[in-house]
């Protein structure tokens, strides 16, 4: 009996009809289609706000009354303004200590979990919990925890001896009691990423590893942080843009305090557009903060190509 064999590729190809224009048209349109919502959210909720709030840097304007045009004048007002570069210096220091933490915390949860436990996914929705929660409840929770005589934490000091300070109203301890409870909200989708990063990593590279005597810290120094780096970075570039819009928690557990301590940049330009009625300065605060964040994710881009690996 005959069979049918397929006709040679070349054959095929030459027998296969090029697309038309009109099709050629129509996939595009429909390309276009379902790009459509994406772009207009975007040019809604992110394009828009920018370029307005580019306008409205350059008005002297408190909702009330017209408009007035400035030109760069709020702009100027920033260099010699200290309660913005405390603001700034705040929020830096916010960051510089919250990121490195919240790896850390995410990077050791992934660690343990990749270890084969089981139940991994109830272990994992329990740790997620802190993230999905909304920071509102979470911040009201730890108000009640850093109570200085009768909260939890000072009561687990004190089983140590420890006299726990007056967490919230302290100049040295209110930063500090705000980035722990950051850290607590932050661990879980750092630490999804990173496991899934782990779970990604070919065994036989581990396999390879042993054969050749790689200790466990070798494997982890030489094959898991080389393999795990892209997700490490993604994680890196999201929690510091992330921390340099703190706001939530700072206004609901301190509004700022003691004195400006855990003034935050956002905290400061929500005060000055909807407390002082600033919005032109407020604008340019807020350009000032967009500037910043733009600066540091590129320079976080520049340096990945020697700290990141990419298996081709």
């Amino acid at each position: 009996m005959a069979v049918d064999t397929p006709p040679a590729t070349s054959t095929y190809l030459q027998l296969t009809p090029a697309p038309t224009r009109r099709r050629r048209s129509r996939e595009a349109l429909t390309a276009w289609l379902f790009l459509l919502p994406s772009l207009i959210g975007f040019l809604v909720f992110t394009a828009g706000p920018v370029v307005a709030a580019g306008v409205i840097s350059l008005l002297d304007w408190n909702l009330f009354s017209s408009p007035t045009w400035v030109g760069l004048r709020n702009f100027a007002r920033l260099g010699p303004d200290p309660t913005f570069w405390s603001a700034l210096g705040n929020t830096a220091y916010f960051t510089l200590v919250s990121v490195p933490l919240t790896i850390l915390v995410s990077l050791a949860l992934a660690l343990l979990l990749n270890q084969g436990l089981r139940r991994i996914a109830v272990f994992r929705s329990l740790l997620l919990l802190p993230y999905a929660t909304i920071t509102v409840a979470v911040a009201f929770v730890w108000i009640w925890l850093y109570i200085p005589h009768d909260g939890l934490v000072n009561a687990v000091l004190g089983w140590f001896g420890i006299s726990g300070p007056a967490w919230l109203v302290s100049d040295s301890w209110a930063m500090p009691a705000l980035i722990i409870m950051s850290v607590w909200k932050s661990f879980g989708f750092g630490m999804v990423v990173i496991l899934a990063g782990l779970q990604a990593i070919p065994q036989q590279l581990y396999e390879a590893g042993r054969v050749d005597g790689a200790s466990p810290w070798h494997s982890f120094r030489h094959i898991t942080l080389p393999m795990l780096s892209p997700a490490l970075f993604f994680v890196v570039v999201t929690s510091v843009i992330g921390s340099f819009q703190v706001f939530d928690q700072a206004l609901i557990m301190t509004n700022g305090g003691p004195g400006t301590r855990t003034t935050t940049l956002v905290m400061y330009i929500y005060q000055t557009g909807f407390k002082n009625y600033d919005q032109g300065y407020a604008a340019a605060q807020s350009l000032a903060l967009f500037a910043f964040i733009v600066l540091i994710t590129a320079g976080q881009f520049l340096f990945q190509r020697k700290l990141v690996h990419y298996d081709k």
